[in-house]
């Protein structure tokens, strides 16, 4: 990694550049996940999600959706 924690955290803050790329589509642990507008004109897409949470209390929190649009941040790295 070789650069410090110091300047990492200054690049991360300075939040991501204005350019981001926008896909209808998006690939993790084996599965696919496609986008509401994906689905149209398709006999099969999966666009459900579920990101097992926990809040700070004693209760976890799983939060479900639909997944409307994958987009990809870039960070500054100097």
């Amino acid at each position: 990694m070789g650069r410090s924690v110091a300047i990492l955290l200054s690049l991360l803050s300075m939040g991501p550049e204005r350019k981001i790329k926008c896909y209808n589509e998006y690939f993790v642990n084996g599965y696919i996940f496609h986008t509401e507008e994906y689905k149209y004109e398709r006999k099969t897409y999966n666009n459900d999600v579920c990101i097992k949470g926990s809040t700070f209390s004693e209760f976890k929190v799983d939060y479900y959706g639909r997944l409307e649009k994958v987009i990809e941040l870039q960070y500054h790295n100097e």
